[in-house]
């Protein structure tokens, strides 16, 4: 099959690299930035090259960000060519348009590369629902954030110090805001409320909180009473809609989301009759992320022509029902008068609160964290 690639960075290498040798697949264009002398006559700067190629049955689409990827890839469904994409962002933005398109011009829309990284998590939700009503989707799935919290648990270590380490492994960017402040999970948590749910969530609507302000001595606190932080994305059916919410999380040191090591991601699915299935694996990579969005390109050479789900049906996110308690490190603890039912460490833990109610205290906050309600019960109920 041939082929074009936009972007040549950390993905798009791998994908390059992956699929050198192998007779099957042409690449037959690159999109890139920059000058490439590897890549001789195959390198473009525009996407004119592309669209008015006939033989380019596909896209893989690994540049990042919104725009100008939003415009190609829009651009590339409508001259009729199939799209595979890791990019979350621009999914999570422009869910409803991208999917509508890739339906009206007959024409597969992939992104499995999108969630997990190496884990193929959108087309297990895929095979679930087929024959499941998912009931719930939930789980890590950010290798940056789990890599400090993992590291600071387990060593002590100081938040800035276990930064550092991960933008020198590769793990964080320079500029580390769409991991620590929660935005990457809610992308990643848009996609998979969606696939599982048939719905279509608008992003800005999911609350989210990062792990910016945790500190060291909220860890050691934390490990003393039995319990270790995770960055988790949880999504629900419920009667009015589905509840969403990204925000970092307390579970006991038994739990398996406690064990996830380093940057891996664990990601569960719960169906009706199926009960609760795990993945676990590379939450990103080179690699790993390259391998997700290759098997996309193969299962559109054996004659995918869909997105996972037809369903996109516009849906409130409601977490008014969902009550959790919460740690909470403030310099003001007014905000939470008559809701503080005792302390831990450096800070207290609330009473089960509406998850909403407890976002619009966030700007006033250090810190916050969901904790796990059957240790609430035990130590503060």
């Amino acid at each position: 099959m041939k082929i074009a690639l936009l972007g040549f960075g950390t993905v798009g290498g791998g994908v390059w690299e992956l699929l050198q040798g192998n007779p099957d697949w042409d690449i037959a264009w690159v999109l890139t930035r920059r000058t490439r002398p590897e890549l001789g006559s195959r390198a473009v700067f525009t996407m004119e090259p592309i669209l008015a190629d006939p033989e380019v049955e596909l896209v893989v689409e690994v540049l990042g960000g919104i725009r100008p990827a939003f415009d190609y890839v829009a651009a590339a469904l409508q001259a009729g060519k199939h799209v595979v994409t890791a990019n979350k962002a621009l999914m999570a933005a422009h869910y409803d348009e991208l999917t509508a398109l890739a339906r009206q011009n007959g024409v597969a829309l992939r992104c499995t590369g999108a969630v997990g990284g190496g884990i193929p998590f959108l087309t297990a939700l895929e095979r679930v629902r087929r024959l499941d009503r998912v009931r719930s989707v939930s789980g890590i799935v950010n290798g940056t954030t789990n890599y400090i919290l993992d590291r600071m648990t387990r060593e002590g270590s100081g938040f800035d110090a276990v930064l550092a380490d991960a933008q020198a492994l590769g793990y964080a960017e320079a500029d580390p805001s769409a991991d620590l402040d929660g935005l990457d999970v809610r992308r990643k948590l848009v996609l998979m409320a969606n696939v599982a749910f048939g719905v279509s969530l608008r992003e800005e609507e999911i609350p989210m909180a990062g792990i910016r302000g945790v500190t060291a001595e909220d860890i050691a606190a934390f490990r003393q009473a039995g319990l270790v932080c995770r960055m988790l994305a949880t999504a629900s059916r419920e009667e009015g809609g589905v509840s969403a919410v990204a925000e970092p999380a307390l579970v006991p040191d038994s739990a398996p989301e406690a064990a996830v090591p380093l940057n891996c991601n664990r990601i569960t699915v719960t169906g009706e009759r199926l009960g609760e299935q795990a993945f676990f694996g590379q939450g990103a990579g080179r690699y790993p992320t390259a391998m997700n969005v290759l098997q996309d390109c193969m299962d559109i050479a054996s004659g995918c022509r869909s997105f996972y789900t037809e369903r996109a049906l516009p849906c409130p996110v409601d977490n008014d029902t969902l009550r959790r308690p919460y740690y909470v490190r403030t310099g003001d603890e007014k905000p939470f008068a008559g809701l503080i039912a005792g302390r831990l460490g450096p800070g207290f833990v609330t009473r089960p609160m509406a998850v909403p109610e407890l976002h619009r205290r966030i700007p006033g906050c250090r810190f916050t964290a969901a904790v796990d309600n059957a240790f609430f019960a035990q130590h503060f109920a």
